[in-house]
């Protein structure tokens, strides 16, 4: 009886706990999107989001009007947001450290 007590709360607590991807940001100032030094994306989607970021990037917003800006800068962001997403994909499961000790506790107590 005491097992299964045990067993349940672990899984409650293995349950609550949420891991976190983490990204290590460098030191390095941030590259430029026309940075010839930047290496190359091999992407056809991520070729044609750079070329439609230097787009906006290169046209007179002067004459326009405040909700057209507004426009343009939630696009940018979606498409930086995009470009960040398939820069990282990495892949993988991600586990707290939190979890880790209750699977360590669980496979002692259970064997």
């Amino acid at each position: 009886m005491k097992k299964i007590a045990i067993c349940i709360m672990a899984t409650a607590l293995l349950l609550t706990v949420q891991p976190l991807q983490s990204i290590a940001k460098s030191a390095e100032e941030p590259k430029a999107i026309t940075d010839p030094k930047a290496k190359p994306i091999e992407s056809e989607k991520a070729n044609a989001l750079l070329l439609r970021l230097n787009e906006i990037n290169k046209m007179d917003k002067s004459d326009l009007k405040a909700s057209e800006k507004k426009e343009l800068r939630k696009e940018v962001r979606a498409i930086k947001s995009e470009l960040e997403a398939t820069e990282s994909r990495g892949g993988g499961v991600y586990l707290s450290v939190g979890a880790i000790i209750i699977i360590i506790l669980l496979l002692i107590i259970l064997l």
